[in-house]
């Protein structure tokens, strides 16, 4: 019983002493060694940044022992009556093989209360608790093995080191200042616009190559005559003038817009550049300091591995020690290290951590001695971008590329441009052009639909001559133009591909018909009469896209003027917006080439589609206004068909739709903006149907078997009149964008949720009273769209959504309100 006092008397003195003790946070450790610029983490590679991790786990090893070091009673020792001769015998090993039971009853006290029954006291040490708290100071410092007790100390000095030595670099002040100098100058050559437009204009020039390698047909006699014969021509090529004219002005080469503010800042950066690899490239001092660093840590493993295994056996749970007896009467006391046992298996913890941080360092070393890292070459980017005056560089810079390349090889590739003397002539061209501008005509340049620079021009009383001057069109949009002439000038119109005439008849010089013929792409006529389309259209041979809006007869259809489609050789893209009551069988001139047909019909009855079984080719299909009433049985003789548009016809039914299975390629079909009620059972035969657009029409209810259509990525239902959604359809595991806004959904299937690969879900404008708390597991979700329904709150999983920011998530303000605090700030933090 005094035992049992004595031991908790013990702890409470030597607890009570340090509960007042403050620890410093592990974050603060950190933060001494440790680098805290965010930038230099582009020159990590994957193995550095997996050894922070690991520092940060060996220091909270090391702090958690030193906590329960400071905390908790650290030594309790007790007298042993039994003695040996020598000093030399005497442990206290049979307290972990306890003795037969007669040793135990020769030292207690005890009392016969009756027969059988002993009642037992215990030994007495007749031992004060002031001769305990030293016995255990004296145990603790004389007996306990060193490593045992230092153990916790060890490895916090040891994992700071660590730190110290992989961001010693970024410290330094010979390898600090070069190191930001070159994280800043990455990441502006990363963000200058500059970087992306010299790469585009290289790509423009390259395709302007190898147009002008393709073999110049001339304009044949039947077209075109000599100036003695214009008025013969002009006959031939109906609403055009064709002029004689010999000049061959050479093409300039096309060049980007670029504001001025954007090109003194990239010309400043190629001086920073220039200057920078003069400082770097000569010297040898980033790669050595990494190196020496490096090896610093493989040597630090190897010490901390080899005698943390051999000292780790010497943490004893048991302790024996010897005391002078005329301290307390006994001269061997056996301790228990109270720590012991925790110590021993973060010690064996800590030696696995170090491994695998060696190991890491090792592959480090391996890494910088077996790749040439003081050299690197932009032979891909060269490849890659056009570029072909980027030079290598050698030594720090290298080696600094080496390891931007381990975290992104973007950086390089976009560094690469401010290094190339042709990239740098080029923008000072372009700052040339900036105070020299065409400003009227430059104010007008614009990007249109097809991403390509167009100058649009309208109600002018003619053409300009400095129009020819701006080689970076890319389209040339004229409108309303009247006594137009193209001269041979526009072959100074390196980058154009398309051009627009809207009710506009062009007259052109034979240089610049050549021209068009030879590198033309796309063509858009707008006309008020069949009198005014231009006849050499049908001569340019390297057109691919070609786009007609205005009145074709049928009798233009069996005109034999037609005939010369034939020649459109490349022609993919054929756009018919007129009021035709079949398709012209002038298309099936080009069945072989085209790719894409588009008829907007104006609303007039389409009637006859004999002439599309011949597109054997056809890729795809749209037939919009066409007032349509049922899927046409040619297009199911398209076998190469991959998406098909019906939209805004009469279609109420689609029972015909199982006939596009044999059209095995269709992976698109939108059917919008129609009055179907319903979807027949087996669209699920459209297997390989990967979008499907039925919105605005008249649908009450979807077809459970549609839903096995399972290789479906896009499923838009709004603007109908759904009431409920099938619970198959979270069999759509490939589905990432569903729309059923505007329709009359009450509630949502929890199957909805299991597709997880969602990353729009639109669901505005419907009755929804409760969204399910398995939101949540849309982990890719971007876009949530929930206004205009019931809801009164959301669930709090919604924050699950790793990637859905606040501003995807499109609810009404008192919802938002709603929402908890610190999950709104989560979401902002995204």
């Amino acid at each position: 019983m005094n035992l049992r006092i004595l031991s908790y008397e013990c702890f409470t003195t030597g607890g009570g002493k340090r509960r007042g003790s403050k620890m410093i946070p592990v974050n603060e450790f950190r933060n001494i060694a440790s680098e805290t610029n965010p930038r230099f983490r582009i020159l990590k590679p994957w193995w550095d940044v997996f050894s922070e991790y690991l520092c940060i786990a060996m220091l909270m090893i090391g702090v958690f022992g030193c906590t329960v070091q400071l905390t908790q009673e650290k030594i309790s020792c007790l007298p042993d009556r039994i003695s040996e001769t020598s000093d030399v015998d005497m442990d206290c090993n049979h307290l972990q093989q306890p003795r037969e039971n007669k040793s135990f009853w020769e030292h207690v006290i005890t009392k016969q209360i009756a027969p059988n029954i002993m009642e037992i006291f215990g030994r007495k040490n007749d031992l004060d608790i002031h001769q305990y708290i030293y016995i255990n100071s004296f145990c603790y410092e004389r007996a306990v093995h060193w490593y045992a007790k230092y153990f916790p100390y060890l490895v916090v000095i040891h994992t700071m080191i660590f730190m110290v030595a992989s961001n010693f670099w970024f410290k330094f002040p010979g390898t600090s200042s070069k190191i930001e100098l070159f994280v800043a100058i990455l990441a502006k050559c990363f963000d200058s616009p500059w970087t992306t437009r010299a790469i585009s204009e290289v790509s423009e020039e390259r395709e302007g190559e190898r147009t002008v390698m393709w073999k110049k047909n001339a304009v044949k006699p039947s077209a075109v005559e000599s100036p003695d014969g214009e008025n013969e021509a002009t006959v031939f090529m109906r609403s055009t003038s064709v002029v004689s004219n010999s000049e061959n002005d050479e093409t300039e080469p096309a060049t980007s817009v670029l504001d001025k503010k954007e090109g003194e800042q990239a010309k400043a950066l190629f001086e920073k550049v220039r200057k920078f690899r003069t400082h770097v490239e000569e010297a040898d001092l980033l790669h050595l300091m990494y190196v020496l660093q490096t090896s610093l840590k493989v040597l630090k493993f190897a010490i901390i591995t080899m005698y943390s295994v051999a000292l780790v056996p010497n943490i004893e749970i048991v302790v024996t020690c010897v005391v002078p007896p005329d301290l307390t009467g006994f001269n061997l006391f056996c301790c228990n290290h109270n720590k012991a046992h925790l110590f021993c298996k973060l010690a064996y913890c800590y030696i696995c951590f170090v491994g695998v941080y060696g190991l890491l360092c090792i592959y480090s070393l391996y890494w910088l001695f077996h790749r040439p890292l003081k050299k690197y070459s932009f032979e891909q980017v060269r490849l890659e971008t056009g570029i072909n005056d980027i030079p290598d560089v050698k030594n720090d810079f290298a080696f600094l590329f080496h390891l931007s390349d381990q975290y992104d090889p973007l950086y390089a590739k976009r560094f690469a441009v401010f290094l190339s003397e042709v990239s740098e002539s080029r923008l000072g061209q372009v700052n040339l052009n900036h105070e020299w501008p065409i400003k009227k005509l430059r104010t007008r340049l614009t990007r249109n639909a097809s991403n390509r620079l167009e100058l649009h021009l309208f109600m002018l009383s003619g053409l300009p001559d400095t129009v020819f001057e701006l080689p970076e069109v890319e389209s040339l949009k004229l409108e309303m133009i009247s006594n137009m002439t193209i001269s041979g000038t526009v072959t100074q119109l390196t980058a154009l591909q398309e051009l627009s005439l809207i009710h506009c008849p062009a007259k052109l010089h034979l240089p610049a018909l050549a021209y068009l013929r030879e590198n033309l792409k796309v063509l858009h006529l707008n006309f008020e009469s069949l009198e005014q389309v231009p006849m050499w259209m049908y001569t340019l041979q390297n057109l691919e896209e070609l786009h007609i809006s205005g009145p074709l007869s049928n009798e233009l259809s069996r005109s034999s003027n037609l005939d010369t489609l034939r020649e459109l050789k490349k022609l993919r893209v054929l756009t018919l917006r007129s009021k035709l009551t079949k398709i012209p069988s002038a298309v099936g001139d080009v069945a072989g080439e085209l790719l894409r047909l588009c008829v907007h019909n104006e609303g007039i009855r389409l009637q006859a589609f004999s002439s599309l079984k011949k597109l054997v080719n056809l890729a795809t299909l749209e037939l919009t206004a066409c007032e349509l009433e049922r899927l046409p049985s040619a297009v199911f003789s398209l076998a190469s068909l991959q998406e098909l548009d019906l939209r805004d016809n009469r279609l109420t039914m689609v029972e015909e739709i199982l006939s596009l299975q044999h059209c095995r390629r269709l992976n698109t079909l939108k059917l919008w903006h129609n009055s179907i009620t319903s979807i027949p059972e087996h669209i699920s035969k459209l297997r390989s149907l990967e979008t499907l657009n039925l919105s605005w029409n008249k649908i009450w209810k979807l077809p459970p078997r549609l839903c096995y259509c399972t290789k479906l990525q896009h499923l838009d239902l709004s603007h109908n009149q759904l009431k409920f959604l099938p619970p198959e359809i979270g069999i759509l595991q490939s589905l990432w964008h569903f729309s059923a806004a505007y329709n009359s959904l009450e509630a949502l299937p929890d199957e909805l949720f299991s597709c997880k690969r969602l990353r729009t879900l639109a669901l505005g404008n419907n009755s929804i009273a409760f969204l399910s708390p398995r939101v949540g597991n849309l982990a890719h979700l971007i876009c949530l769209e929930l206004r205009g329904n019931r809801l009164e709150s959301l669930p709090v999983e919604i924050a699950d959504c790793s990637l859905l920011k606040l501003s995807g998530l499109l609810v009404e303000d008192s919802l938002l309100d709603l929402l908890p605090s610190e999950i709104k700030r989560r979401m902002n933090e995204r």
